[in-house]
């Protein structure tokens, strides 16, 4: 019998990520946390017809809820299709919802979805706390970047014709 090796990032396939957040946001914590949908969401999920731009999440009653999320209508669907833009149950632990809330309720922080994708055949959300960056912050990271990208162009080995 062969045995089964140790595949970590292998084993997870991505639907969608936001591209926005980390631009727009300082990234202080993340979590993965699962997801309760329906059939015709996962259907649509496989094709990839996922968007996380607009989403957050929202914390009531002691659980947390995804909200602003696009999961397109599956196109060989009937009657029975899901609604697009609905609010998704995040299913965590009680006390990472406790944890999670108490940050999330300071002045300032959010909770944003930061990737949706599939582990071992199971939809997964990446969810992170959040605050907002300001315009000079946003023009540091530029220039990092900037900078950056100079460096790596003049490491790179240059080719001779």
């Amino acid at each position: 019998m062969a045995k089964k090796t140790d595949k970590t990032e292998e084993d997870v396939q991505n639907i969608c990520r936001n591209r926005r957040a980390a631009h727009e946001y300082h990234i202080f914590e993340v979590l993965e946390c699962g997801i309760v949908l329906t059939g015709t969401e996962v259907k649509s999920l496989r094709d990839g017809t996922a968007n996380l731009e607009d989403a957050y999440a929202r914390i009531t009653d002691r659980e947390i809820w995804l909200i602003g999320s696009d999961i397109q209508e599956y196109a060989m669907g009937n009657r029975l299709n899901h609604k697009p833009k609905r609010p998704r149950k995040l299913l965590l632990h009680r006390r990472e919802i406790e944890k999670f809330a108490g940050k999330a309720s300071e002045r300032g922080f959010t909770l944003v979805p930061l990737r949706m994708y599939f582990r071992k055949g199971r939809a997964k959300v990446e969810l992170a706390v959040v605050r907002g960056k300001k315009v000079y912050d946003k023009r540091q990271d530029q220039k990092k970047a900037e900078a950056q990208r100079e460096m790596r162009k003049a490491m790179a080995p240059r080719r001779s014709e």
